[in-house]
């Protein structure tokens, strides 16, 4: 295909092309021709322009298909209006030739069209060029279309409207012939001729003034006429017209010359009146009508209906919203009165006046829901009511009136009811979708609106009274604070006008609707509204038969009653459910002999009751069995049975009830079936198992019933076929924005629409589609539909006689029916088989034995052949799944053969589409029926079906029939993929456009074969390319096609080949014509766009963007769409999109796609999308948050930027978004969060103001989130306090998450402060609406986790600052102490409990966050001296807010251990459920403790920590147990705790009371952490676990678990499972925590126990003293019953887990371990060092025996981690998990049972082999050198040495190896290592035992005197070296110190020398270097001390050398003058030298 890329056609490739190619050839270079003529300079168009001139019209010649001609046309369009346009006279000219030819040949017509075509394209391009030529053209083609056929008509219409719209006005002279043949082609046979007509005369209206005014009302009669007989292309395209006519009427402005003043101007009315004549009348016109209207004939067909009111729509839409709010009254009372009584013909039978209130409905909706914003919504809410009122003025007044006119006032009445209802469904509407915005609307009293709707509930029509219930479900939905008020009004009217029948219908249709809406509102209605409604329900049941005016209402509305009550689900039902089952048992007699009795009794109207009853109760029964399914227990469903064999049976004989009784029982006895068929398909079918044969009978004869009218094919038959193959058959049946009117013409026009009236009982279902009124069919249809169902569910449980016989009975009843009647009862037949089919297959069923295969296919072959398409379809679905139930392969092959032969043979259309279609359905089932050879044929053929071109339909049906086989055949399929591919393209390329459901099929077989090839698409191979090439060559072809939905398909075949083959489709283009079709009329096509769109911006967000942006920059005219990319990029406008899409698909899609943007881009767009977010968010603040404002500037009025974010608004009024809904404000406050999150993983100076601003100066394009603080904050504050509750709280919780970010980012400019603190005013105002008393509790709680974030953040250190957030949660608690019963009862009282525990949460955050900063800064204290910090402030104190909380912790703590203890109750398993307390709990009530759970889950954690935390405080000291309980409504203080309400006589002691606080704390801790749940949060466990931690702080708590053994086991194995299945570091080290904790508590209670044995046996021997410990006298640990045992599990566990090579058994020896030492992460050396602090506390736990057996496993795990992390660092420093090992070692070796007497000498060989262990590391294993840290295991020799007894290290052998090793360490050459191991052995040389010291000070005094006369000679030269001195020094100073008299002369004698070797004299002072300074300092200042303190030593060593003296005397005297600055310098100097090592040194030694 390369070849054909060149600016001129490659003549010679062409001709050697074959047809096919040469077509596919030709289309390529065009479309290549097209872009490159745009690109290429004009000079090199203009040299090939005649050669390319004459090629393109020689093409004309060469009968190009109709995308071919339409490419054709543009490019000579394009060539002349960039090249020379002076041979176009001569093109006008051929191409006018060829229309004139005389040819009529079918052969000739694709070059005659192609003519038209290219005429068209070149007016359109050049336009006033060829004015003069233009009136012959325009003559001929007109002349030409008189003898067309349709195609020609098409094309010229289309050419026409080209003409017109290049030349403009200068069109003129033609527009009267142009106006002239358009009318002719607007009622044309051809429907596509007619759509090509009206884009026409919509073209021509733009500039002919008289179509909208003087022929104004011929164009309407046309339009209508044009309605006739349309489909929904021609009603869009017509509808588009004539609205867009009528609306010029009105709005436009003639050119004022004085000629023209005789136009006159239509006013509103006018037109309107005109529009509403088409609703009315049709298209009959003025005149002719009024004959017909007399003799009463003339209906007015639906489609025109239709039309007109689609007509409406544009109508208004062109118009716009501004024009609809100035206007609106005016149209409302139009649309309305077209159901009026003026109008009596619309509304004559209930089913045109059904049909009619849809149509208005629609109209209403669509304009006020699509046109107007929020506050012009309201507005029209009000104007709605107004209109309500009148017409209840009218009722009114024919009410009052009397009897005397009673009938003339009916009609009256009647009439008035449609309006009614319009008007109340859209103000319900209208109200559902505004939501919690509408709250201002309810509470104007002026409107009334409330009371206007209620006052309708009693109107005398039933429809008014439905309809106002409806609307009231949609108010409460919208404002759940209003569905309990609204409730009890109706209850409370219902039981004061029992007496009135629509009263008691009117108020329980209400009352059961808003039942319905409890469902929709989370925060639901009271418990106990539930017990008021049954109890009236079985009133009303009971009353019925005392007033028999009444006796049907009452029945009816009592059963409504329990029916909806029933919604509620299980935990309301379960209490009535005693008395619904015994109602139910009531109902009907209890034997077949009490209904023979009944039969013979009673009249048609007790029989009308008792049908009635018994249908409401069989209704109530479905309701609990659907909506309460886990109430359905074994023993309640045996109660449900025993009445249904008699309902079934009262079923049987209903035919004879109706013979006796007459026919006014019929609809009655319709209802019951209809109801008992709808139950039985719920209820297992076991369940009426001994009714089976008795219903098939029945339903047989439903089905086949001979007074069935209506054949309701629509409804019945499309859950029957499968959703694929719906798409071939009507385009009604694919959804569209018209769905709601459009469904009526699916239904024929016999049949009504659904509607409420028909079926009272849907009013509390939730509706299928989403939010509109529930539209139940009539009964005569449903029932049907139930009896379809209900017989596949029968038949296939029958047995296999009954089963053969019954199918047999249905065969033969279709063929002794005729005409009509046969047609309607097979339809039923078909169905039910389908349905069983369907049945059987789904449930794995059999069919039986052979002979039942007859009269099945018997009956599918019938239906495959009928006219009927649905039918057909339905047919092919069952004829597959016929196939897969027998499950035989031969019968399958038998089906298939004789598809094949039927299609061979047939020629009629109906056989061969069935068949083509029942192929296609037995592959998709049973793709296994491929044998090739099978596939052959089936290829085969449908390749001949689909080039039928006598019938476009066989060809859809044959194609979609491949595309099924395609996808079902999979790789099978890869032998037919380039034939199938060319044929597609063939046909792409040939079938006209007209056709368009051909083309549609054509796609969903590129689809399918796109998938087909899938990624092998990508690769290189010629075959493959040219595949792909096709591909995309038959998606440009779509791309083109004039009908939506095959632009739909071509964008989603360019979808999947995006997905497979990414490198070639081309995105810029792709992206364009998405944006183009980004809001067209066509529904389909927009999801289309999504969904494409969706996965694009999944792999190159940014790319799609950029090209969205660009395409919307150069094009001009593409772009016509409502979105406006070029000012708010594609991000914009799919928000734009999403305001104002309903359809639900795609606003999720759209969702998805901005998610998916935003996640890829909004870093790098940062300012982009947040000013996008704020828009969206700020458009809607203009009325909503006015008053704000103000606020918000007065606080901020010293910072000018806010205030002028603030006020811009004013002036700049044009806003990229107008109005949005607050669902997309919601959606823009959720994108906020977002943008941080994102945020949070990108660069760190998001969040760094210093980094930030610096990074912005060096480049002014770096964005960062934290310099739009101010944004974040406005925009959060301006959702938080919007009248939307949604919004609030998306606005809450972006406050939450601005808080939590960025709370500890300092201000540069003020330090010691951060940065949120100057929008704490901010702050403030957001919240203090949300603790309003009408705020509802969702939003308040979700404000408390706002200000206790706030509070605890840290931001506001100023108390008085942080009073007025503190003082909102301080209102909400005084709210809150009366318990569950003062809070509102408008909700749930789970929503009550939710908001409890949301403020005692709240409150136990503060509280911890106080304690922690109260301890923090306690340490501060100790260890900083008093600094000026501290003072920064007055009101400032760290303990400031433990303060603020104090005042509140009395009722605060008890509040908390209230809910605890709920907790604890609610957590208990099922079986302790008959111990709870009978009226619940502290918060929660015992119906409600389902709901309360999660609440209580959510809450605890932190309320436990808090409590932990206050018991610690108090030390576990109780207070007096009734202070303070007088302020509760009762008393919840835990004393009542396991009692419930019991005697108060039995009051705890304080013991009691806190051994019951310390096992609720630790019960709940434990029933948590021991079975953590997956979804339980890090928050809860961290809180649970500290709340341990505080606990054990305190002394009593500690005797608790110490002295409870098995207790302290327990919680180890807890929290050794916790450290098992929790990863989190700082979970598993506060579990570390708490187990040090309880080890501590075992080691005070064994001192605990030893001290007062002592005390008690003092005077005794000390030997009789029993053992305490573990371990006893045995030494013996019993896992599972040891606390020590326990504990090292654990230890070892994290050891493990943290250095694998401690198990010997994964590094397989026991013995050391040659293995690098490694370095481990900080998270892990706290484990480890945590856990090395527990092992050296465990020996104190044990015996002295007990510590024996541990001792070793302790050693060896301690020495491992030594060895293992002994890492030699910089510096050398210790690794943190060495210190931690040293320090254990010591408090080991230290331990009491090393020197117990029953111990001693145990621990001595074990800690002589450990110091063994130690001395081994350092030698060399298997001769590999490793690399320890010498530091390290010499610190631990010396922790030996100094803390053992003497006799462990005292043996020659051991003690020989460590004087080796501190002599080697001497050696090494590091100078941190020497000064290290001076440092070590000055602490041994100072050991006080000799035994210990002195073989250590015989070995190294020489060798350190030697290194140090070398340094001395040597002069050091850097810092270190000095500091290696003065640590020899240091130990020289220590041996003189610790040496005998006769020795210290010696000792001095050598130190003297060496110390006053370093002094300088004066000038060698001056200009010596700092270390020798240094030194000198040093030498000096030990001279002066050592002098004194051996003055006679002193003097002898300087009189023998007088040398030294002199030199001693000079540096003395130097320094007299400055001695003082000298020794203060010489302090300072010597600190360097004690840097980190001696600290280390004073840890562990």
């Amino acid at each position: 295909m390369e070849l054909a890329h060149n600016l001129l056609l490659n003549e010679e490739v062409y001709n050697q092309l074959g047809e096919v190619q040469k077509a596919e050839f030709i289309f390529d270079w065009l479309s290549y021709l097209e872009k490159l003529l745009l690109a290429t300079s004009r000079s090199d168009v203009k040299e090939k322009q005649k050669t390319l001139v004459e090629q393109l019209l020689s093409l004309l010649n060469s009968s190009p298909g109709p995308p071919t001609r339409k490419l054709l046309a543009k490019n000579l369009g394009v060539l002349y209006s960039i090249g020379d346009t002076f041979s176009v006279y001569e093109t006008i000219d051929k191409c006018n030739d060829l229309i004139r030819s005389k040819d009529d040949s079918p052969s000739y017509l694709p070059t005659k069209l192609a003519a038209v075509v290219c005429l068209g394209s070149l007016y359109r391009k050049l336009g006033r060029v060829l004015v003069n030529t233009f009136t012959d053209t325009v003559g001929n083609i007109l002349k030409a279309m008189k003898s067309a056929e349709s195609q020609g008509r098409y094309e010229i219409m289309l050419s026409l409207q080209n003409i017109l719209n290049g030349l403009g006005a200068a069109a003129t002279p033609c527009h009267r012939d142009v106006y002239k043949a358009a009318k002719s082609c607007l009622t044309d046979r051809s429907m596509s001729v007619r759509c090509a007509a009206a884009k026409c005369l919509l073209e021509l209206q733009k500039e002919a003034i008289f179509m909208w005014s003087t022929d104004l009302d011929s164009v309407a009669t046309l339009c209508f006429k044009s309605f006739e007989g349309s489909n929904y292309d021609v009603r869009i395209s017509v509808s588009k017209l004539l609205g867009t006519v009528l609306a010029k009427a009105i709005i436009s402005k003639h050119p004022g010359s004085v000629s023209r003043q005789s136009i006159r101007r239509l006013s509103l009315e006018e037109v309107l009146e005109l529009l509403g004549t088409g609703f009315l009348r049709g298209s009959s016109g003025f005149l002719r009508a009024s004959g017909d209207m007399l003799k009463g004939t003339s209906s007015v067909s639906r489609d025109v209906r239709v039309g007109v009111t689609q007509a409406y729509v544009v109508f208004v839409s062109t118009l716009g919203g501004t024009w609809l709010e100035k206007n609106f009254a005016a149209f409302l009372s139009h649309v309305l009165s077209l159901v009026s009584q003026s109008h009596p013909k619309a509304t004559q039978t209930q089913t045109d006046a059904v049909c009619c209130r849809r149509c208005v409905s629609f109209i209403l909706r669509a304009a006020i829901g699509g046109l107007l914003g929020e506050k012009a919504q309201i507005a029209a809410a009000k104007d709605i009511c107004q209109a309500i009122w009148k017409l209840k003025k009218v009722v009114d007044a024919v009410m009052n009136e009397g009897n005397v006119e009673t009938r003339v006032g009916s009609t009256d009445v009647m009439a008035s009811q449609h309006m009614l209802v319009c008007a109340l469904q859209e103000l319900g509407n209208l109200i559902y979708s505004l939501g919690t915005t509408a709250a201002p609307l309810l509470q104007d009293s002026s409107a009334g609106l409330l009371d206007s709707v209620i006052s309708v509930i009693q109107h005398p029509s039933i429809a008014v009274r439905l309809a106002a219930a409806w609307c009231l479900h949609c108010i409460a939905v919208a404002l759940p604070s209003y569905l309990t008020p609204l409730l009890d009004r109706c209850l409370e009217r219902l039981t004061v006008l029992k007496s009135s029948p629509e009263a008691v219908t009117g108020f329980s249709f209400a009352v059961a609707a808003l039942l319905g809406a409890v469902k929709h509102c989370p925060l639901g209605i009271p418990h106990g509204k539930g017990k008021i409604i049954m109890t009236l329900a079985e009133d009303l049941l009971c009353s019925a038969v005392q007033n028999s005016r009444l006796s049907a209402q009452r029945t009816q509305s009592g059963w409504l009653l329990i029916a909806a009550l029933m919604t509620l689900g299980p935990a309301v039902v379960s209490h009535h459910l005693a008395r619904l089952l015994l109602l139910w048992k009531c109902v009907f007699p209890l034997s077949p002999k009490d209904l023979e009795t009944e039969k013979s009794r009673g009249d048609s109207f007790t029989w009308q009751v008792t049908l009635e009853g018994r249908a409401g109760a069989l209704c109530a029964i479905k309701s609990f069995v659907s909506h309460c399914g886990d109430l359905l227990t074994e023993e309640v469903i045996q109660r449900l049975l025993p009445p249904l064999p008699c309902a079934v049976d009262l079923l049987i004989q209903l035919s004879s009830v109706l013979r006796t009784y007459g026919s006014t029982l019929k609809t009655p006895s319709v209802v019951y079936k209809q109801r008992l068929y709808e139950l039985l398909i719920l209820l297992p079918p076991e369940t009426y198992e001994g009714n089976l044969c008795a219903l098939l009978k029945e339903l047989a004869a439903d089905l086949t019933a001979s007074d069935i009218q209506v054949a309701a094919s629509a409804f019945l038959l499309p859950p029957l076929c499968h959703q694929d193959d719906l798409v071939i058959l009507s385009p009604l049946l694919q959804e569209t924005d018209h769905r709601f009117i459009e469904e009526q013409l699916l239904l024929g026009n016999g049949i009504a629409c659904g509607s409420l009236e028909y079926d009272p009982y849907s009013i509390y279902e939730k509706d299928v589609e989403g939010n509109s009124v529930p539209k139940p069919l009539p009964p005569v249809l449903s029932v049907i539909s139930s009896a379809v169902k209900l017989f596949g569910v029968v038949c296939a449980h029958v047995g296999e006689s009954q089963r053969l016989f019954i199918l047999e009975q249905l065969l033969d009843s279709i063929k002794h029916t005729k005409g009509a009647r046969q047609q309607i009862v097979q339809l039923h037949v078909v169905s039910s088989l389908s349905s069983f089919l369907k049945y059987l297959a789904g449930s794995k069923g059999h069919l039986g034995p052979e002979e039942m295969r007859r009269p099945v296919l018997a009956l599918v072959m019938g239906a495959l052949e009928s006219p009927n398409p649905l039918l057909r379809c339905a047919a092919a679905e069952a004829w597959a799944r016929l196939a897969q139930v027998v499950d035989d392969g031969a019968f399958t092959a038998a089906l298939a053969q004789v598809s094949f032969d039927k299609l061979k043979s047939a020629r009629d259309v109906v056989t061969r589409t069935g068949y083509s279609l029942a192929l296609g359905s037995l592959h998709r089932y049973l793709g296994g029926i491929s044998s090739s050879q099978h596939l052959n044929s089936c290829v085969g053929i449908l390749f001949t079906l689909s080039q039928d071109s006598t019938s476009p339909d066989v060809q859809t049906w044959a194609l979609h029939s491949l595309s099924l086989i395609i996808d079902s055949a999979g790789p099978l399929y890869n032998m037919h993929v380039e034939p199938t591919l060319s044929l597609i393209i063939m046909l792409l390329l040939n079938v006209p456009p007209t056709h368009a459901e051909v083309h549609q099929s054509l796609g969903r077989c590129l689809n399918a074969l796109i998938t087909t090839l899938g990624p092998e698409l990508q690769g290189n191979s010629t075959s493959i390319s040219t595949l792909r090439t096709s591909c995309l060559l038959g998606c440009a072809v779509m791309q083109d096609n004039p009908d939506c939905l095959v632009q739909a398909q071509a964008i989603s075949c360019l979808q999947q080949l995006h997905m497979f083959a990414p490198r070639h489709v081309n995105l810029s283009s792709l992206v364009s014509c998405l944006c183009v079709n980004l809001c067209s009329p066509y529904l389909l096509l927009r999801r289309a766009v999504l969904a494409c769109l969706r996965q694009l911006v999944q792999r190159e967000a940014a790319e799609v963007s950029e090209h969205a942006v660009m395409l919307a920059k150069d094009s001009r005219e593409e772009l016509t769409s409502d979105a406006n990319i070029r000012e708010v990029g594609l991000e914009g406008a799919l928000l734009t999109l999403l305001d104002k899409e309903t359809d639900q698909k795609l606003c999720h899609d759209i969702k998805e796609t901005l998610n998916h943007m935003l996640t890829s881009m909004a870093v790098d767009k940062l300012s982009f999308w947040l000013k996008l977010c704020k828009d969206v968010l700020a458009a809607s603040a203009d009325f909503t948050t006015v008053t704000c404002v103000d606020t918000m500037q007065e606080e901020e009025g010293d910072k000018g930027d806010d205030a002028s974010v603030l006020t811009t608004r004013n002036d700049d009024k044009s806003y990229p978004f107008t109005n949005p809904r607050w669902a997309t404000r919601v959606f823009a406050a959720e994108c906020v969060c977002r943008i941080i999150n994102q945020c949070e993983n990108a660069h760190s100076a998001h969040f760094d103001i210093a980094l930030a601003q610096e990074m912005r100066k060096r480049d002014s394009r770096n964005d960062f989130l934290v310099l739009h603080l101010a944004d974040l904050i406005r925009m959060a504050f301006m959702a938080a306090t919007d009248h939307s509750d949604q919004l609030r709280l998306s606005g809450l919780e972006t406050l939450l998450v601005v808080i939590r970010r960025f709370a500890s980012i300092p201000e540069p400019e003020f330090p010691g402060h951060v940065i949120l603190e100057q929008y704490q005013a901010n702050v403030g105002a957001a919240l203090r609406p949300a603790f309003t008393s009408e705020t509802p509790p969702d939003v308040t709680a979700k404000a408390c986790q706002v200000c206790s974030a706030w509070i605890a953040s840290g931001v506001v250190s100023d108390l008085n600052d942080l009073r007025r957030v503190h003082q909102l949660l301080v209102s909400s608690l005084t709210k809150i102490q009366a318990g569950k019963e003062a809070l509102s009862h408008l909700y749930n009282e789970s929503a009550s409990t939710m908001e409890i525990l949301a403020v005692l949460k709240a409150w136990a955050e503060v509280y911890i966050i106080a304690v922690e900063r109260h301890k923090s800064h306690r340490q501060a204290l100790k260890t900083t001296t008093y600094s000026e910090d501290c003072v920064r402030n007055e009101s400032y104190s760290p303990d400031g807010l433990l303060d603020l909380v104090h005042a509140d912790l009395g009722t605060l703590s008890r509040l908390w251990l209230a809910a605890l203890q709920d907790f604890a109750l609610l957590t208990l398993p099922s079986e302790f459920a008959s111990q709870l307390p009978v009226e619940g709990g502290a918060f929660y009530t015992s119906e409600t403790s389902e709901n309360a759970k999660l609440h209580y889950y959510n809450s605890w954690a932190l309320i436990l920590h808090a409590t932990a935390l206050w018991l610690t405080s108090t030390g576990f000291v109780v207070a007096d147990p009734d202070e303070g309980a007088s302020h509760l409504s009762r008393p919840v203080t835990p004393t009542s705790m396991c009692q419930g309400s019991s005697s108060g006589a039995m009051v705890k002691s304080p013991e009691d009371v806190c051994t019951d606080r310390f096992h609720l704390i630790l019960g709940i801790s434990v029933e948590f952490l021991c079975s953590l749940r997956s979804d339980a949060t890090m928050e809860s466990i961290t809180a649970c676990l500290h709340a341990l931690q505080a606990l054990l702080d305190v002394p009593w708590p500690r005797s608790k678990i110490g002295s409870d053994q098995d207790l302290g086991i327990e919680l180890l194995n807890v929290l050794h499972r916790v450290i098992l299945t929790r990863e989190s570091p700082s979970i598993q080290l506060a579990s570390l925590e708490v187990v040090r904790q309880i080890i501590c508590a075992a080691q005070e209670h064994v001192k605990e126990k030893r001290r007062s044995a002592e005390v008690d046996d003092g005077a005794a021997e000390k030997e009789t003293l029993p053992e305490f410990g573990e371990g006893k006298d045995t030494g013996g640990l019993v896992p599972g019953k040891s606390l020590v045992f326990a504990t090292l599990e654990l230890c070892v566990c994290i050891l493990v887990r943290q250095l694998p090579e401690l198990n010997p058994k994964l590094t397989g020896s026991p013995g050391v371990r040659a293995a690098k030492p490694q370095v481990l992460s900080e998270d892990g050396s706290r484990l480890v060092s945590a856990a090395l602090v527990i092992l050296s506390e465990l020996p104190a736990v044990c015996s002295p025996e007990g510590s024996i057996s541990i001792l070793p496993t302790i050693l060896y795990l301690t020495i491992g981690v030594l060895r293992e992390t002994a890492v030699k660092l910089p510096g050398g420093q210790l690794s943190s998990t060495v210190a931690a090992s040293l320090q254990a070692l010591k408090g080991i070796l230290s331990s009491p049972m090393a020197r117990a007497e029953k111990s001693h000498t145990a621990w001595t060989d074990l800690l002589r082999s450990a110091l063994t262990t130690i001395l081994d590391c350092w030698d060399p294993v298997d001769g590999t050198h490793q690399e320890l840290d010498e530091i390290s295991l010499l610190t631990a020799i010396t922790v030996f040495i100094l803390s053992t007894s003497p006799e462990v290290t005292t043996i020659p052998c051991l003690q020989k190896r460590c004087i080796e090793k501190f002599k080697a360490t001497l050696e090494i050459k590091d100078p941190v290592v020497q000064i290290k191991t001076y440092q070590l052995l000055l602490s041994v040389f100072q050991y006080p035992n000799p035994a210990v010291s002195y073989p250590y000070i015989y070995s190294l005094v020489s060798s350190i005197v030697e290194k140090l006369q070398e340094i001395d000679q040597r002069k050091p030269e850097d810092t270190t070296e000095l500091q290696i001195f003065q640590e020899g020094i240091k130990v020289l100073e220590a041996l003189v110190a610790i040496a005998e008299e006769q020795h210290r002369s010696q000792l001095v004698a050598c130190l003297l020398p060496i110390l006053i070797s370093f002094l300088l004299d004066d000038n060698a002072l001056g200009s010596a270097t700092a270390v020798m300074k240094n030194l000198h300092d040093f030498a000096l200042q030990n001279l002066m001390q050592i002098g004194p303190q051996y003055s006679s030593v002193f003097k002898n060593v300087m009189a023998s050398s007088p040398a030294l003296k002199a030199r001693l005397e000079a540096a003395i005297k130097g320094n007299q003058e400055n001695v003082k600055v000298k020794i203060s310098t010489s302090k300072h100097t010597k600190n360097p030298g004690k840097n980190a090592s001696i600290q280390l040194k004073t840890n562990f030694l």
